[in-house]
């Protein structure tokens, strides 16, 4: 796992033990992966540094605390992604049934609406001339866990925002 220096291990491992122990008494579970759910609480960890607030590792956050309260960790969405899902849109908080292996996780589909920022931003998209994926040089790759594409030979070894691992990848195109 890589830490950045000013996160220290001792950091990760007592919130993680804090998280576990939250996710419990709310009936949920840390995902039972130590090394993926540690890493996803170094990047809670990062983005309170960065933001002042732990804002969930796999989405873009605006960084203004009112626009992102709905992805403070836990986020809105949690429990309806448990639920139905399994586990929650980063994979951090997962269902009994999934500690118990009677359930999977996969791809969860985002429940979290364009803020009015994005928005303008996919307007701007929306304008600009479409590119064909098929023009591309490289293939695409896709995260199953979080959707994040890259065009490049080979998957990455660690995914970049939920951090899930090379195998978690599938060609896109």
């Amino acid at each position: 796992m890589s830490i950045p220096s000013d996160i220290s291990q001792k950091s990760i491992d007592d919130l993680h033990i804090h998280l576990k122990k939250e996710a419990e008494t709310a009936r949920y579970f840390l995902n039972p992966d130590v090394e993926f759910a540690k890493d996803l609480v170094n990047s809670l960890l990062i983005n309170e540094k960065r933001y002042g607030y732990r804002v969930c590792p796999c989405r873009l956050a605006a960084g203004i605390k009112t626009e992102d309260l709905d992805i403070i960790c836990p986020c809105d969405y949690r429990d309806a992604d448990i639920t139905e899902f399994g586990g929650c849109f980063c994979a951090l908080y997962v269902s009994k049934n999934v500690i118990d292996k009677k359930q999977e996780t996969h791809s969860i589909p985002e429940r979290r609406p364009p803020s009015r920022g994005q928005r303008a931003q996919f307007q701007q998209i929306k304008n600009q001339p479409a590119m064909s994926l098929s023009s591309l040089s490289k293939p695409v790759w896709r995260c199953k866990v979080c959707g994040y594409l890259c065009a490049r030979d080979s998957p990455p070894e660690v995914c970049p925002i939920c951090k899930a691992k090379k195998d978690r990848f599938e060609r896109f195109i």
